[in-house]
């Protein structure tokens, strides 16, 4: 793999970072003990195998520096001085956390994820970071995984991270016996494009133009004057981070979904609008007058795409945390949504990262900071979905019990809100700025509340 230059969108990522603002994605996978008297691997095994694995993925030897053209722009080079061993490390529990339980093993590793998720990654080396959270000898343990946004979003994350777990490195490696591939003779192409591929580069850069005026339009008309948007979500970071997770019942979700129709998504988005207004009340905060805004993003990889860069866009959605009734709620989120599919991911004030793919470098250079703070005038909370694999997966042996997704920080606000789908159960992150938030985990226990209710709700209909 050779020197690649950073799309444009990740070099936004790139540039919008700031030690207060860290632009990383995170995941808290946590593994059981393995059956059978062997118990798994120990923590210096799972360290071992982890270097092992994550040296043997190529986009995670790549670092970032800058280049002389474009002008402003960056690069991926091979990092000839990598060393894994830079990238991987060892957290441990306290003792009264690791020997409370799995219920203590989960409070302290999230209460560790938390503090780890605070911490920019080394901008010298490649953007990446691996912790093992051990508790007990024999007991659960933890990996934190942490790739910057600019390395890849939640798709391509996905398909970096999975590249550590048995199933995938064992597919991955030849067969003893099968013979080499052979590379395919690609016959050389001239470097000058000719007529009809200039007319047909016009054309497309035309109507990129054309699209990014258009949500640029969308962006002025969206954009509040009020910039503060949910008071309870709108914080000046304080530079730390507090996790919480939640887990909700996929089979739940689902017959709220055939009885209500629309997407799983849809249900979801539904849930955290109604854990956010019960949230709001428990803290006796006002409802806002305004419905707060999430960004809820999109991928524009298309099948059989080459999974390099990020790929996105987003639709803006109000979330009904007025609407006392939790149907009424879910009617009119899925109404929302179905207008956002038709106009499509490439209109709209949420398709910013649109528009982000046609500036030029040197305006994301110095202007990430502006763009970076303009974000509350659009929205208050990123709510986003990361699709998993469906197969069940282990490390050393370890069984995977769950993968709970973490998400940057916006400027400005104070919460962010991932979900993911595995082992039967919807895994919910929430990462928020530890002073501005300090009770997260009473918001997560309203998540589960609210499924509850409307499963209450559906047998009484």
């Amino acid at each position: 793999m050779g020197t690649e230059l950073l799309a444009p969108l990740d070099l936004a990522f790139w540039h919008l970072e700031s030690d207060a603002h860290p632009m990383h994605l995170g995941a808290l996978a946590v593994f059981a003990p393995a059956p059978g008297p062997a118990h798994g691997a120990d923590a210096e095994t799972v360290l071992e195998l982890l270097g092992t694995r994550a040296a043997a993925i190529p986009r995670l030897r790549m670092r970032v520096r800058d280049v002389l053209l474009p002008v402003g722009g960056a690069a991926w080079f091979v990092d000839k001085d990598f060393d894994v061993h830079r990238h991987i490390e060892r957290v441990r529990l306290t003792g009264a956390e690791s020997r409370d339980g799995d219920g203590g093993f989960m409070a302290g590793a999230t209460r560790l994820a938390g503090e780890l998720m605070e911490r920019p990654l080394e901008r010298g080396l490649p953007p990446w970071q691996m912790y093992v959270i051990g508790g007990a000898d024999g007991g659960p343990f933890a990996v934190l995984v942490k790739l910057h946004h600019a390395l890849a979003d939640g798709m391509r994350a996905v398909a970096i991270g999975a590249g550590i777990f048995d199933e995938i490195a064992a597919a991955g490696r030849p067969r003893a016996g099968a013979p080499a591939r052979r590379a395919r003779t690609v016959p050389p192409r001239s470097w000058m494009p000719g007529p009809r591929q200039v007319a047909g580069l016009a054309l497309g850069r035309i109507e990129d133009l054309g699209r990014a005026f258009g949500v640029g339009a969308s962006m002025v008309r969206a954009s509040r004057l009020d910039p503060r948007g949910a008071p309870v979500l709108t914080a000046s970071s304080s530079g730390t981070r507090r996790l919480a997770t939640a887990d909700l019942d996929l089979d739940a979700v689902q017959r709220i979904r055939r009885a209500a129709g629309g997407t799983t998504n849809d249900v979801l988005l539904a849930v955290v609008a109604g854990a956010l207004r019960r949230w709001m009340r428990e803290r006796g905060e006002p409802l806002p007058d305004e419905d707060p805004r999430a960004l809820v993003p999109v991928s524009r990889r298309r099948p059989g795409q080459a999974a390099s860069g990020n790929k996105l866009s987003a639709y803006l959605l109000g979330l009904p945390v007025g609407e006392p009734d939790p149907w009424r709620r879910l009617a009119l989120v899925r109404t929302a949504m179905d207008r956002n599919k038709a106009a499509g991911p490439f209109r709209g004030a949420g398709a910013v990262a649109v528009l982000a793919d046609q500036l030029p470098s040197l305006a994301h250079r110095f202007g990430a900071p502006l763009a970076g703070n303009a974000a509350r005038m659009l929205f208050d909370v990123l709510v986003t979905s990361v699709p998993l694999p469906r197969s069940a997966l282990s490390l050393g042996g370890c069984p995977l019990r769950a993968v709970y997704p973490m998400a940057p920080l916006a400027r400005g606000q104070s919460l962010a809100i991932a979900l993911s789908t595995y082992g039967g159960r919807v895994r919910v992150g929430l990462v928020a700025d530890g002073k501005a938030l300090p009770d997260l985990d009473r918001l997560a226990r309203c998540a589960d509340n609210e499924v509850a209710e409307l499963l209450t709700l559906l047998t009484t209909r």
